[in-house]
C-alpha cells in the first residue's frame, strides 16, 4: 500500500462506542473510508449502515472475507475481543481494537500470537497518550527533567449509576466486562501510568463493591505498587464517587513535580526553572485514529502496541488477584522472546 492509498475500513460492533468510531471514520478530518458494518445484531447493523450510507454485512465472517476492506475497528464486549480479533488478523486485516485488549493476560497473548503470525498492524484504544499535556509528561520524564521519579499518584474518581450497570446483561460481569472500575474505566490511566513510569515490580491492592448492586465486579479499588525503577505508585479508581471530580495524575521527582487534572496542568515546579509550553487542544481519539492510519500506510509501529495493552491487563489482573488473596502480587511478564 502506498503512502497515498486510502485505508478502507470495516466496523465490527455498532453499540455506543462503535457508533462513535463510525462517526469518526466518516468525518471530514479522517482520510479513511468506511465500507461496511457488522454486528451480532444484524438489525442494528442495518440500521446504523442505512443511517450512515454504508453497507451492512450479513455477518462478521462475511465482512472479513471482503477484499475491499483493509482494516477493521472492533468494538464488541471486552470478553469477546480475542475471538473476533484473532479471526480478523487471520483474515489479513489490520485491527484497531477498543480497550482493553482482553480481560485476561492469557486471552491477550492469544491476540498477540495472531498479530505476530499475521504481520498486520494492531493497536488498542488508549487515547489519553495523545493529549498534548500527557505528551509533555512523557517528554520531561524521559529526559530526566523531574530528576529521579520517586512517587506518583493517580486518581480516577468517576460515577456510574445503577442504571448504567443494569443497561446491559454483560456489564459488571467477569466473563464479558472483565472487571469494574479498574478494567472498564481505569484501564486508560493504567496504560498512561505504565507509559510514563515503566514496569511494576510488585503491587498490593484492596477492591470492593461499595455503592452498586447486582454486579460481580468492583466499583472501588486502591493499589500501591513498587515500580522496577524504585518509584512508588498509588493508584485509585472508582465508579462510586458522586459528582464531577477530575482525573488527577501527580508525578514527584527529586528535581521537580507536576500535577494534571483532566489533562490540564495545575501545578509544575522545576528545580531548573523550566517553564510550561503552550498546549494545543486536540481531539485525542482522532489523533490515535490518524496514528493507526499512519502505521498502516508507512509500515511503522503504532504508539499504542499490543505489548503495551497486555501490560495494562497484567497490572489489572494482578490488582484483582491481590484484592482476592490479600497478598502482594507481581504482574505477569511477557513470554520469553517477546
Amino acid at each position: 500500500m502506498s503512502d497515498l492509498s486510502p485505508v478502507r475500513f470495516g466496523m465490527i460492533g455498532v453499540g455506543i462506542i462503535g457508533r462513535q468510531h463510525v462517526a469518526r471514520l466518516l468525518s471530514d478530518d479522517s482520510p479513511a473510508t468506511l465500507i461496511a458494518l457488522a454486528d451480532a445484531n444484524a438489525e442494528a447493523a442495518r440500521a446504523v449502515a442505512e443511517e450512515n450510507g454504508v453497507e451492512a454485512a450479513a455477518s462478521v465472517a462475511e465482512l472479513l472475507a471482503r477484499e475491499d476492506i483493509d482494516a477493521v475497528v472492533i468494538a464488541v464486549p471486552s470478553g469477546l475481543h480475542a475471538d473476533v480479533t484473532v479471526e480478523a488478523l487471520d483474515a489479513g486485516k489490520h485491527v484497531f481494537l477498543e480497550k482493553p485488549i482482553e480481560v485476561t493476560v492469557a486471552a491477550a497473548d492469544r491476540i498477540r500470537e495472531a498479530e505476530q503470525r499475521s504481520g498486520r498492524i494492531l493497536s488498542i484504544a488508549s487515547q489519553r497518550r495523545f493529549a498534548a499535556e500527557n505528551q509533555y509528561l512523557k517528554k520531561i520524564v524521559s529526559e530526566g527533567l523531574l530528576g529521579r521519579i520517586t512517587s506518583a499518584t493517580v486518581e480516577v474518581p468517576l460515577w456510574r449509576t445503577q442504571e448504567y450497570y443494569d443497561s446491559g446483561a454483560w456489564r459488571g460481569t467477569w466473563k464479558l466486562d472483565g472487571g469494574g472500575a479498574l478494567m472498564n474505566q481505569g484501564v486508560h490511566l493504567v496504560d498512561l501510568t505504565l507509559w510514563l513510569l515503566g514496569d511494576v515490580e510488585e503491587l498490593f491492592a484492596f477492591t470492593g463493591l461499595l455503592a452498586h448492586e447486582r454486579i460481580e465486579v468492583e466499583d472501588t479499588v486502591t493499589a500501591t505498587a513498587r515500580m522496577t525503577s524504585g518509584a512508588q505508585l498509588t493508584f485509585q479508581a472508582t465508579t462510586a464517587a458522586y459528582g464531577k471530580l477530575p482525573i488527577r495524575v501527580s508525578l514527584m521527582g527529586d528535581a521537580g513535580s507536576i500535577v494534571t487534572e483532566s489533562e490540564r496542568v495545575i501545578h509544575f515546579h522545576s528545580r531548573d526553572g523550566l517553564e510550561l509550553p503552550e498546549f494545543e487542544a486536540v481531539d485525542i481519539m482522532l489523533q490515535q485514529h490518524l496514528d493507526f492510519l499512519g502505521a498502516i500506510q508507512h509500515g511503522r509501529t503504532p504508539l499504542v502496541t499490543s505489548a503495551d495493552a497486555r501490560a495494562a491487563v497484567a497490572f489489572i489482573e494482578a490488582v484483582y488477584e491481590s484484592g482476592r488473596t490479600g497478598q502482594p502480587v507481581r504482574p505477569a511478564e511477557l513470554p520469553n522472546g517477546d
